[in-house]
């Protein structure tokens, strides 16, 4: 038996989550069930995309993920399961919500949910809980063993997962450039998709000044050198600063403050970042 993960747009001020773990726990009550998280915000698959590949890794080969931000919920959307190649499997609406997980580990085999076997008995004619009907029931039986992974469902080709609009990091000159995937939510700190090793490439050592570049759609938002630190403690309180996160990318936050809602930045392929070093300009006093 594997640990079942449920990620959603639920949040908890009704009785939705709760129903979920009910028809998990119907399959078998031992079921090791926890949550990744449910509160993605309302119809956000990107931000679904973006959790799950947040966790994903951390857990053993072989659990399954649930996540169902699912604003087509009840149209003509596949609903999949995927096997990762790192040994995980997400079950999900098609949608979108496997992007990142396809980006960074890649999905090994992609197999459609039979709705005729794999569905809450009794729940044919409901059409807007696929989470509790669908999801929750076929990871549920995933996860315990009733069901194989080549008993979910036909085979589907895994080139063909439905994914969202990306942009790949890269660097051209002495400049990196990339997008501000996410937010550390709780403390508003900026997560780019832009790695470790390819930001140091442009000669980056701890304590030099990098010129942070962030724009919009819209325009340009910010633009000022930031010290590349190891830890928040090397700024001081209220400092701006550029670190690498623990999903090993470049990040950029204020020690002790939201850079998100000091500068109104978003999240999303439309919100670019560069990073320029060394710079043309001093650091700013």
């Amino acid at each position: 038996m594997m640990p079942l993960i449920l990620q959603s747009d639920f949040g908890q001020c009704d009785g939705a989550v709760s129903a979920m773990y009910g028809v998990a726990y119907t399959v078998d009550p031992k079921l090791p069930i926890y949550d990744l998280t449910h509160f993605i915000p309302p119809y956000d698959v990107w931000e679904g995309s973006c959790r799950l590949v947040q966790t994903l890794a951390y857990w053993p080969a072989g659990s399954v993920f649930v996540s169902v931000v699912d604003p087509g919920v009840g149209s003509s959307r596949l609903s999949v399961v995927a096997k990762t190649n790192t040994g995980h499997y997400v079950v999900t609406p098609d949608n979108g919500t496997l992007t990142h997980v396809a980006i960074e580990y890649g999905i090994d085999e992609l197999r459609e949910i039979d709705e005729s076997v794999n569905r809450l008995p009794g729940s044919g004619e409901s059409y807007t809980f696929h989470g509790r009907d669908i999801y929750a029931f076929t990871g549920a039986r995933l996860a315990t063993g009733h069901i194989s992974f080549e008993e979910v469902g036909p085979s589907l080709d895994p080139k063909q997962v439905v994914t969202l609009p990306t942009m790949e990091p890269y660097i051209e000159g002495n400049q990196a450039f990339g997008t501000i995937d996410t937010h550390d939510v709780r403390y508003g700190s900026l997560w780019t998709n832009v790695p470790r090793e390819l930001f140091l490439k442009l000669g980056v050592k701890f304590g030099d000044y990098v010129r942070v570049h962030i724009e919009s759609d819209r325009g340009d938002v910010y633009s000022s050198p930031l010290r590349y630190c190891r830890a928040f403690s090397d700024a001081s309180i209220g400092e701006a600063l550029l670190y690498t996160n623990s999903l090993d990318n470049m990040a950029i936050a204020i020690n002790r403050g939201s850079f998100a809602k000091a500068y109104s930045v978003g999240q999303g392929v439309q919100w670019k970042v560069t990073f320029t070093y060394p710079l043309n300009d001093a650091p700013l006093a």
